[in-house]
C-alpha cells in the first residue's frame, strides 16, 4: 500500500504566496462544492478533490517553474481527451486517465466547459 503524502493547513499551502491564487482557489472550490461532496486533502505540492478517489487538483506553478506563471493551474482528470475548453496542456500519464491542465489567471477561466468537465471527473470518482 502507497503512502499518503503528509497533509498540511490549507494557511500554510498559500502563505507568502500570490493572494490572486488562493482567491481562484476558493473559486474552484466553489466550483466543486456546488457539484456535491468532495474531501480535499493539502499537501505540499498540491491540493486533491477526491471521492473514492481525486479527480482535480490544484496547484502553484512558481513553485516549479521560473518566470512569468500563472497563479494557479487546476488538473482535471478525464477518461478522454476533451476539446471544449482552453486546456493548456493534455497529458495520458496511464491509459485512459488524460489529465487536462488549466492556467487560472481569473475565476471567469472556470467557463461552462471546465465546469462540465468538473462534474464528469466528479462523478466518476465517486
Amino acid at each position: 500500500m502507497a503512502a499518503l503524502a503528509k497533509t498540511i493547513p490549507l494557511e500554510q499551502y498559500f502563505a507568502g504566496r500570490d493572494p490572486l491564487a488562493r482567491t481562484l482557489f476558493d473559486a474552484v472550490t466553489a466550483a466543486v462544492v456546488s457539484i456535491g461532496d468532495a474531501e480535499v486533502r493539502v499537501t505540499a505540492s498540491q491540493i486533491a478533490f477526491r471521492r473514492q478517489r481525486s479527480f482535480a487538483w490544484t496547484w502553484l506553478p512558481g513553485q516549479y517553474l521560473s518566470g512569468s506563471v500563472a497563479p494557479l493551474v487546476l488538473t482535471v482528470d478525464l477518461d478522454r481527451f476533451d476539446t471544449s475548453s482552453p486546456w493548456k496542456e493534455v497529458v495520458e500519464p496511464t491509459l485512459n486517465h488524460f489529465m487536462h491542465h488549466l492556467e487560472l489567471h481569473s475565476a471567469d477561466d472556470l467557463d461552462p466547459g471546465v465546469l462540465a468537465c468538473l462534474r464528469e471527473a466528479w462523478a466518476k470518482a465517486g
